[in-house]
């Protein structure tokens, strides 16, 4: 059914990426399942006419067309020849793609799915320059931090049609990364030589600006947030002297106060006008200090004992805080200040979130897992287990204890 069968395209300019997009695939998909999961098979072949690229912009169109001689060469063609099945429900594919008359051999790893009878959607992974380190996402939009040979810059990726549709380059030093709950700023925390600032992107105006946080002997980054109303950025930085968290008003771009908080900061969280400020040290290992942003003060600190915690998140309900320690992940109870639970995992956890309803909560490993627990459910679960792209597996959920007051 060419009409459902959408492609979209991205191609670069000296100016400016151009993005392109169109339904009317025509040709042959043929599907099998080989080692217990949905592959691609040969003979596959797929033909799509260069005029029916579209970018929504008739010069760039015309230009497109000019460029790749529709005339001469009136057909996109993509011949498959091999095939073969990869963990995860993901099949590495090998062909030839025909476009301007020119064919070259392709290889990629794809996923395949087929959500009902009628329908076969074959993803490809989204491509960023450099080395991803850091993504945050608001409404349908993703923002990717990356580091290069070159510089660090900010991409930002199209849900949607799975296509990086802008990227900002911000020269060296990005350490965090945050956007404001509309998604039309994202802020990119930079360490310079004694120096931190952070980068501002205005996605509707498409342009940078800076806020000059702090100076200080070997002075970082080490985390930052955006409150719910977006009116508040926090800036958490460690010097030689120990950590502050920096107020900036977001509307001004100018920092309106300072918190000393001491020990280095890994993480922060924040609910009704807290502050929740995760921090390590050799001598104090980790700790959670609870700052009232009314008075600027910490109003108590709950020890984690020994250990390297790393990350930590609110459940929805802002009741529990879920903290990656170097083994395990604590559940400390927001409402008694306790720690209540310890999720145990058989490889150490690299970072934790949570489901939007607080039901599930998601630990991933070194090794490339997901463990998924229960959490506070009072209905059976209706999987036993998830299934998810490669390297991420799912193995059966766990139940966890609710935190309590």
């Amino acid at each position: 059914m060419p009409e459902q069968s959408r492609v979209w395209a991205e191609a670069r300019s000296s100016i400016h990426p151009i993005r392109v997009g169109t339904a009317g695939f025509e040709g042959e998909l043929e599907t099998d399942v080989r080692e217990g999961q949905l592959c691609l098979s040969t003979p596959t072949r797929i033909e799509l006419a260069v005029e029916l690229l579209k970018s929504n912009n008739s010069l760039v169109d015309a230009e497109l067309r000019r460029k790749l001689e529709s005339r001469k060469h009136p057909r996109i063609e993509g011949r498959l020849r091999e095939a073969r099945p990869l963990p995860g429900s993901r099949c590495l594919l090998r062909g030839d793609l025909t476009l301007h008359g020119v064919s070259r051999s392709l290889e990629v790893e794809v996923l395949v799915r087929a959500p009902d009878p009628d329908t076969l959607e074959v993803e490809d992974t989204i491509g960023v320059p450099g080395e991803p380190f850091a993504a945050v996402a608001a409404d349908d939009r993703a923002y990717v931090s990356t580091s290069s040979a070159s510089y660090d810059a900010v991409s930002v990726i199209d849900t949607n049609t799975r296509t990086v549709i802008a990227t900002y380059p911000l020269a060296f030093g990005v350490t965090a990364l945050a956007v404001c709950p509309h998604g039309k700023r994202v802020y990119a925390g930079r360490t310079g030589h004694d120096h931190v600032d952070v980068a501002v992107i205005d996605t509707t105006a498409e342009r940078v600006g800076t806020v000059d946080i702090a100076t200080g002997a070997g002075i970082g980054v080490d985390a930052i947030a955006i409150d719910p109303t977006g009116k508040w950025l926090y800036v958490a930085t460690t010097d030689a002297r120990g950590s502050q968290l920096v107020v900036v008003d977001a509307e001004t771009a100018r920092v309106d106060r300072k918190v000393w908080v001491g020990s280095p900061i890994r993480d922060l969280a924040f609910a009704e006008g807290t502050a929740y400020v995760l921090t390590s040290d050799r001598a104090r290992g980790g700790a959670v200090s609870v700052i009232d942003m009314s008075t600027n003060r910490i109003t108590d600190t709950i020890e984690l004992g020994i250990g390297a915690p790393t990350q930590m998140t609110l459940s929805p309900d802002k009741t529990r805080a879920y903290i990656v320690d170097y083994d395990h992940v604590a559940v400390l109870c927001t409402l008694s200040h306790e720690v209540v639970n310890t999720v145990a995992v058989d490889v150490r956890p690299s970072c934790v979130t949570v489901n939007s309803d607080g039901g599930r909560l998601y630990v991933a490993d070194y090794a490339g897992e997901v463990n998924a627990f229960s959490v506070a459910t009072t209905v059976p679960l209706r999987y036993s287990q998830f299934v998810a792209t490669h390297p991420i597996a799912l193995p059966e959920s766990r139940e966890l204890e609710p935190a309590t007051a």
